[in-house]
């Protein structure tokens, strides 16, 4: 029985080639203060900044009206990371307060972090730009630190408010805890018996000791912390930062929660960007089984381009190089190999682990540390570098301390439903596909293993369930697929793209996980032409 490694939809991860992920805050104050901004606040509305009459509320209830219209104070933004508090600088952080549950305004609150950088240019203003990196459980404070050094490009940061924010549940926002430090290196390492009876068990024992934990540590949020609550936050935030429409850029798992604002809140949508696209009606079940088949697709043609590389650690018969290695993750669980310190070793599930995060990326950048990464453990016996990528996905710092991504990721999975149970035949279905599509992944995978993380263990139940979202009445919207994208493959873009009502699917040619952002200069250029100038790029159209 083989556990296969989780597959979060993350974003535009932060590169490698910072350090692991480290703890920060933002320093911020909950109190009500005036708002700051000028100019022009929305893509395709009249201003409404500082002293002049808030946004109009998405939500008519009456009782909401006190988050809709609050104005924080912002202040300077704090990091614990030297790199992370130099990208802070040129930001200004706040708290925003929402109802935990918006079905009883007046009872408890939390609050969510959000961070801004003005517009470069003030008086070409065109409103505010919301950003998601994915996940779920990526932070958006120190994602939008980041995209605007390497993603976010200049005419978009010259006329647009950078807005990054914590969904809640994640990091800065109310954060979901489940597990200490201790317990979660235990777990992430962990590789499960090679017995299926055994394993079975043990993966049983794991579900029910996680869950409580969480129930433990964080149970009262729990039920709150699903998309749908993260779409009205952003809608409040949309409001009080003076906007009335929302213009917003999401990543991966940031394409649901856009989607999901738009099928709420379809009149007040302006300019929205979703790439990497998630398959809103796309059950767990298949889900999972997609994006095993596109990294076990990209794992392959990793491994083919090294092979004719001089010094591959993988040969240089391209036929037989996906296999060794694959064979060499698979047999960690028998050798794994000692790190050079901290007392660690490289565990085959750490070990795919790491491999798995590189997977996400381009083929010029992250395939050049993987092949490094590999000779380094192959040839000459040092896990290091495929440990260090291991904690960077897993959220560990060089200290030893998680953030609370992974976490967030089961807490917000959950609240957003299951849905239904797979039928017997459904799970054969799927597991006969993954045999023969995904073969390096799923050598050992069994029926039981496509049935375990189901949320059958979970505190509360959701009764939320997966769905086609049309978004009717919604601006129009662009959604980004690449052809080689390992964790949200192009066809959840082309599903995505067909349910809206109001879309223009555009396509990368290309290898690694979401397009915009330094990939393509074609892709680029079209998705700031539709966020500066609204011009959609034309139907089928093709980047490389």
């Amino acid at each position: 029985m083989k556990r296969i490694p989780r597959v979060g939809l993350l974003g535009r991860a932060i590169p490698v080639v910072l350090a692991v992920a480290t703890v920060a805050s933002c320093s911020v104050a909950s109190d009500l203060g005036d708002a700051a901004g000028g100019g022009r606040t929305s893509a395709s509305s009249p201003a409404s900044g500082a002293g002049k009459a808030p946004a109009t509320p998405g939500d008519p209830n009456p009782a909401l009206a006190r988050f809709y219209t609050q104005r924080p104070t912002w202040k300077s933004c704090e990091s614990e990371d030297d790199d992370e508090r130099s990208q802070a600088k040129a930001f200004r952080c706040a708290n925003f307060t929402v109802p935990l549950d918006y079905s009883r305004p007046t009872g408890r609150t939390i609050d969510i972090a959000v961070t801004r950088k003005s517009a470069a240019k003030p008086g070409q203003r065109l409103g505010s730009l919301l950003i998601n990196p994915g996940g779920p459980g990526g932070s958006g404070v120190t994602a939008a630190w980041w995209m605007s050094e390497s993603t976010i490009g200049k005419p978009v940061q010259d006329v647009y408010d950078l807005i990054g924010f914590d969904p809640r549940g994640v990091d800065r926002s109310a954060p979901v805890k489940c597990m200490t430090d201790a317990e979660r290196d235990a777990y992430v390492a962990e590789d499960l018996p090679e017995d299926p009876v055994r394993a079975e068990a043990r993966a049983k024992e794991r579900e029910r000791a996680y869950a409580a934990e969480c129930q433990s540590r964080s149970g009262e949020l729990l039920p709150f912390v699903g998309t749908d609550n993260a779409a009205r936050d952003m809608d409040v935030l949309r409001a009080a930062l003076g906007d009335e429409k929302l213009n917003y850029i999401g990543f991966s798992y940031g394409t649901y929660l856009g989607a999901t604002y738009a099928e709420r809140f379809p009149t007040r949508t302006g300019r929205l960007v979703l790439d990497g696209a998630v398959d809103p009606a796309a059950d767990n079940l298949s889900r999972a089984v997609e994006q095993q088949v596109g990294f076990d697709r990209s794992l392959r043609r990793f491994a083919e381009d090294c092979a004719g590389r001089p010094g591959c650690a993988l040969g240089t018969d391209p036929k037989t190089a996906p296999r060794k290695a694959a064979d060499f993750l698979d047999g960690l669980q028998q050798h794994p190999l000692a790190a050079s310190r901290g007392g660690r070793t490289l565990t085959s599930s750490l070990g795919w682990t790491g491999v798995v995060s590189l997977l996400y990326g381009d083929k010029d950048t992250e395939w050049k540390y993987l092949r490094d990464a590999l000779a380094d453990a192959i040839v000459r016996g040092s896990p290091d570098a495929l440990l260090f990528y291991a904690d960077n996905y897993n959220g560990r710092d060089e200290q030893g301390h998680y953030d609370n991504s992974a976490d967030a990721f089961v807490a917000i999975g959950c609240a957003d439903g299951a849905g239904e149970a797979p039928t017997p035949a459904q799970v054969q279905a799927a597991l006969d596909r993954l045999k023969a599509e995904a073969p390096l992944l799923s050598r050992d995978v069994t029926a039981e293993d496509l049935t375990g993380e189901n949320c059958e263990n979970w505190p509360f139940r959701s009764p939320a369930k997966p769905h086609a979202i049309r978004a009717q009445g919604s601006a129009p919207i662009l959604v980004v697929g690449t052809t080689g994208d390992p964790a949200t493959p192009y066809a959840s873009a082309e599903k995505l793209a067909g349910q809206l009502a109001n879309a223009t699917l555009l396509t990368f040619e290309g290898e690694g996980h979401t397009a915009y952002g330094g990939n393509s200069p074609c892709v680029d250029g079209a998705v700031e032409g539709f966020l500066l100038r609204g011009a959609m790029p034309p139907k089928g159209k093709r980047c490389s």
